[in-house]
């Protein structure tokens, strides 16, 4: 009988990154095999706007040449067969928690960082196998069930577990140990190690360091003084060192955001305040769901040069309030722009957060007296949206014909909101 016990270190972790295969085009052919499966297919947005860029495309489309972040109508000059699909993220919502689920039965320890890929410490799941054995139970249960492939990748941390899992797609299963650092990675290009973008890269050839292997022979004290305390974690990656647990428990938002591109180029003061309403309507709507106030409201503007400028203000009392982060939103807006400027994008974060039951929120007397009515009223106006949707409640203000309307369709609400769905599996 085999020692499943010998294939876990005595010490140390074993982690599985689970990466879900073109994710939006693979859940369409589930949906719909007849119709998508086996064939060239993009999710993107309307071909007619300027948010007409591929977001994900599926495999057959990729063989032909088409890429994530192509403008629709280019790729349709390269495949005229492709299928061009609008997103649905209520339809990825769902299939995501199912996938998760799935990975969750066989571990507690699951750290969901985007709604199409998951780590999982399976360092405490020997009665479920091997590790190998574990990864092809969740591969072919996700498949045979959800009708969708994915990668896992199996190491002994975070930092390998997500590189494995690029290493054979689709639908593959790779193991990466620190050992093989040296014959795998070590002579390919320092942007191919996770977590290093091309500015980094370009830095580290700027200092002769091309390839991983020359990152992790670099002398760490150079790398500090060029990059500061990034400098140790770049050498510690390049051999394979990740330390970082799986934080099955997702911390708090540091913020909360969106920002929509519009069709045409704005500057009327009704265009303006129309978008800046939407957006605070739904980022305050998000706010509430987690039970936190904001401190801080920014604001940002895209120009049509693709130029952007962020302005923030902060508030002597933290608010959930939609109008008030309206009012800040449109001041802000007021104060550092002028309207004969163009604007293509416009959006707001709220920073500075705590949660709502820990915020001492200092009231003069009217405010203290309307307070409790005021929230009993948004209360209800928040739940008659969560049961009829998102337009049951919406004031004359907010009904026009720009993207930022779309942020209620719970359908077509894009990737700023897939992070609020990531909740622990039930």
């Amino acid at each position: 009988m085999k020692d499943v016990s010998s294939y876990y270190p005595t010490e140390g972790r074993v982690i599985l990154h689970v990466d879900m295969n073109a994710f939006y085009c693979s859940v369409h052919a589930a949906e719909d095999p007849d119709q998508y499966q086996g064939r060239p297919t993009a999710v993107a947005g309307s071909s007619e706007l300027r948010r007409g860029v591929i977001v994900t495309c599926s495999y057959e489309a990729r063989r032909l040449g088409i890429k994530t972040g192509m403008v629709v109508q280019q790729a349709r000059r390269i495949c005229p067969d492709l299928i061009v699909i609008q997103p649905d993220f209520h339809l990825y919502r769902r299939y995501s928690k199912a996938f998760m689920s799935i990975a969750y039965s066989y571990t507690p320890l699951l750290e969901a960082t985007s709604i199409d890929e998951c780590y999982l410490d399976i360092t405490g799941s020997k009665q479920f196998g091997t590790p190998m054995e574990i990864a092809e139970q969740i591969q072919q249960r996700v498949l045979r069930e959800l009708g969708l492939p994915c990668s896992i990748g199996i190491a002994p941390n975070k930092l390998l577990a997500k590189m494995a899992s690029d290493m054979k797609k689709p639908n593959g299963i790779s193991i990466l140990r620190i050992r093989d650092m040296p014959t795998v990675l070590w002579h390919r290009p320092c942007n191919q190690l996770f977590g290093v973008g091309s500015k980094t890269a370009e830095k580290l050839r700027k200092l002769n360091i091309e390839t991983i292997g020359q990152l992790a022979a670099a002398d760490e004290r150079l790398l500090i003084d060029s990059f500061g305390v990034v400098g140790a974690w770049l050498k510690q990656a390049a051999n394979g060192l990740d330390a970082s647990p799986v934080q099955s428990e997702r911390e708090a938002n540091k913020s909360i955001g969106h920002t929509t591109t519009l069709p045409q180029d704005i500057t009327s003061r009704e265009d303006v305040h129309r978008v800046l309403l939407n957006v605070s309507d739904q980022v305050s709507r998000r706010l509430r769901r987690q039970h936190m106030l904001a401190s801080t409201v920014q604001i940002t503007i895209r120009t049509p040069e693709m130029k952007t400028f962020n302005r923030s203000v902060t508030l002597n009392t933290p608010t959930e309030e939609m109008l008030v982060i309206y009012q800040e939103a449109c001041s802000l807006y007021e104060r550092h722009w002028s309207w004969d400027k163009p604007v293509r994008l416009l959006g707001i974060t709220l920073q500075s957060l705590t949660p709502k039951e820990e915020a001492a929120v200092q009231l003069d007397l009217f405010e203290y007296e309307q307070a409790p009515r005021k929230e009993n009223l948004t209360r209800t106006m928040d739940l008659l949206r969560d049961k009829f949707g998102e337009n049951a409640v919406v004031t004359a203000g907010m009904l026009g014909d720009d993207p930022s309307v779309l942020l209620r369709n719970d359908r077509l609400r894009g990737t700023s909101l897939q992070k609020d769905n990531l909740q622990r599996p039930e």
